[in-house]
């Protein structure tokens, strides 16, 4: 039986990374609103504006590992407090990258593609370390739940952001956005730092050896990573590469949702924002219902068909609502079917994230990044990409590219099979 403190530090714990799964998608969806102000004010392209958005993501896909490995071995507290005080801080700087003396050596497009990969470098240690938090916190029965549950946080910051981001820029303007958006990350990370001081996992519930020295507060011993297991991991290979069809499909609705709706279904800069927040609602209902939903098939069913018909299912189901929403002419169907493509993209999250604790608790931080590595590299093409394919074929074109994309994904779950394990000690 687990203890009441035990449950109250559980439920401080998820609710905690939560408000800091809102925040880093307060900061990375904000900049696709305020883009139909930055954009005329810069003299920036369609084109130009799209490789500021994937300038972020490389800088995020790249210190994945480094940010998970940073995660396992200093713990939680640390380092998501450093990481938040850091991107809140390059989130202020968008505002002035003009008045910048980096703007003087690099003009202002090379200003912003510094300042967007560094804020994506800080990002990067965000969702690897809420994985370790889970998988040091959380009972392995449900990790599913947990990791859903906290980013979850991410449906509520990218559907609250648009609606508001569009208010305050037309009453402000776009740069007020960025400020507000900074202090809020600065408040949220001194929040965390208080929270994340009480309660310690309790033991009963960690792997042995290292785990059971190890809490959220605090530092791990640095067992090192074995990597060429890691490589040689087939598993892990198709999880990888699964994922980064999913980051491919997000970005899009991260990077191009809002303008898809203003610029061709003709909703005006209020209502657009509005109705962009929908898929992000979406996500906020399916993320921990899938969390759930795989934790409940593990039980019965065990890890491998657990993981996968949640993992599968979803994958197709999202392509399939991207492309009906693609295909029909009704604004208002296009919303809800995107939306519920959304939706059933992140019901697989929490699959494919505890699998990466199914594959090795110990090193959980690290897998994870490793796998959030290529949904990032997958999201570094798809801003680029989208616009590209919608200029030459049109925006019916580049949505199905995304809903292939998202069915391809799916059909690699039958690859995968968490219960291999990556180590002899899971």
């Amino acid at each position: 039986m687990r203890s009441t403190a035990h449950r109250r530090s559980i439920a401080v714990v998820l609710g905690s990374l939560f408000l800091i799964s809102m925040v880093t998608y307060v900061d990375r969806i904000n900049i696709s609103v305020t883009a139909r102000q930055m954009m005329p004010a810069f003299g920036l392209t369609d084109q130009q504006m799209g490789h500021i958005f994937s300038a972020f993501v490389l800088g995020y896909a790249l210190f994945q590992i480094p940010g998970g490995r940073v995660g396992d071995r200093w713990g939680a507290r640390m380092v998501l407090t450093g990481a938040l005080i850091w991107w809140s801080l390059f989130t202020g700087l968008t505002a002035v990258a003009a008045v910048l003396p980096l703007a003087n050596i690099l003009g202002i497009m090379g200003s912003l593609l510094v300042i967007r990969f560094l804020l994506g470098v800080g990002e990067a240690v965000a969702l690897p370390s809420f994985n370790r938090a889970v998988a040091d916190w959380v009972p392995h029965d449900r990790q599913g739940l947990g990791i859903g549950i906290a980013i979850g946080g991410i449906g509520v910051g990218a559907a609250v952001t648009p609606p508001l981001a569009a208010w305050i820029m037309v009453n402000w303007g776009w740069q007020m956005v960025f400020y507000l958006s900074s202090a809020l990350g600065l408040l949220v990370a001194a929040i965390w730092m208080c929270l994340a001081r009480y309660g310690r996992p309790d033991e009963r519930h960690l792997s042995r050896d290292n785990d059971q020295r190890r809490t959220v507060t605090g530092c791990a011993p640095a067992e090192p990573v074995p990597w060429r297991r890691l490589v040689s991991n087939a598993p892990l290979r198709w999880l990888v590469l699964s994922y980064s069809c999913l980051g491919y499909v997000a970005y899009v609705y991260m990077s191009w949702f809002y303008m898809y709706l203003v610029n061709v279904r003709g909703f005006d800069v209020l209502r657009g924002g509005w109705f962009a927040s929908a898929p992000f609602l979406a996500i906020l209902i399916f993320c921990p219902l899938g969390g759930w939903v795989t934790d409940r098939l593990v039980w019965r069913h065990g890890v491998k068909p657990g993981r996968m018909v949640v993992g599968m299912a979803g994958m197709l189901l999202a392509g399939a609502m991207i492309a009906i929403g693609s295909a029909v002419t009704s604004p208002l169907l296009a919303i809800a079917a995107l939306s519920l493509g959304a939706g059933w993209l992140y019901f697989t999250v929490g699959a494919y994230w505890a699998s990466t604790t199914d594959l090795s608790k110990v090193h959980a931080g690290t897998l994870s990044g490793v796998m959030n590595t290529g949904a990032n590299i997958g999201g570094a093409i798809s801003p680029s990409l989208t616009p590209w394919l919608a200029a030459e074929w049109g925006w019916p074109v580049a949505l199905c590219v995304a809903a292939v994309i998202a069915a391809l994904g799916g059909l690699m779950w039958l690859r995968i099979d968490p219960s291999e394990g990556l180590t002899s000690e899971v």
